[in-house]
């Protein structure tokens, strides 16, 4: 009898066993995953801390003259922090562009969806552009940038084919989504012409604000973006 009640019992005391070890166990497993989530959290803030820091040291000394050590200090970082995270302050600036391009995508992208005669995506296109001419900070460093590259002629081809890249991808890739027929080579001439536009107003109306007026800057930005969306013009009278 007394056999029967032990073999009983065990399999019961045993299961108990099994039971509190699993919940340790998965306790365990609990915190290593939340563990494991703050860390991303943490590594994730810390390059946003980064990247708005850069944002800042490159305004305020320029691409040339601005140094990690600087960009560190600014997110209230160490040096080791930025390089863990960038390579050099060339990758860094591109995660900002990037950043810059992926917000323009989204709002215009949304616009033009939204407008139904090619006048008025012209006028959506054209009026995004001359925002951007308003940005002295960010037409600042996007010059600066170039400068930096037309000082260092070994870099040349390495960042501005990056440049390049990241503008068709994201600046024009959505864009390019109402032009279905364009092929690469086209959608890398408009993304080239229309970049070289923006430079040229955005130089000539920061070295002499009054060289052009609003209205001459408005009829530019237009015929730009009348030639960029040319085929939406076809498409629709197809249609």
């Amino acid at each position: 009898m007394q056999k029967k009640i032990r073999s009983c019992i065990f399999p019961f005391r045993l299961a108990r066993r099994r039971s509190g070890f699993r919940n340790v166990t998965n306790g365990r497993e609990e915190t290593l995953v939340k563990a494991s989530v703050h860390k991303q959290e943490r590594a994730v803030a810390t390059r946003r801390e980064l990247i708005n820091a850069a944002r800042v040291v490159f305004a305020t000394t320029g691409f040339e003259s601005a140094r990690i050590e600087q960009i560190a200090a600014e997110a209230g970082k160490t040096r080791g922090a930025f390089y863990a995270n960038f390579k050099d302050k060339e990758d860094v600036f591109f995660a900002l562009f990037e950043e810059d391009l992926m917000r323009d995508q989204e709002k215009i992208v949304a616009d033009l969806s939204a407008a139904a005669t090619l006048d008025e995506k012209i006028d959506i296109l054209s009026g995004h552009l001359d925002e951007l001419l308003l940005d002295r900070q960010r037409l600042l460093l996007n010059l600066e940038f170039k400068m930096y590259v037309i000082r260092h002629p070994q870099k040349r081809r390495r960042l501005n084919e990056i440049y390049m890249e990241m503008c068709m991808r994201c600046a024009m890739a959505k864009i390019n989504s109402f032009m279905p027929d364009s092929g690469p080579d086209e959608r890398r001439r408009l993304t080239t012409e229309m970049g070289a536009m923006i430079d040229g107003l955005a130089l000539n109306t920061m070295f002499n604000p009054e060289g052009l007026s609003a209205g001459q800057r408005t009829r530019l930005l237009k015929l730009s973006a009348r030639d960029a969306l040319r085929d939406v013009g076809a498409s629709l009278a197809e249609s």
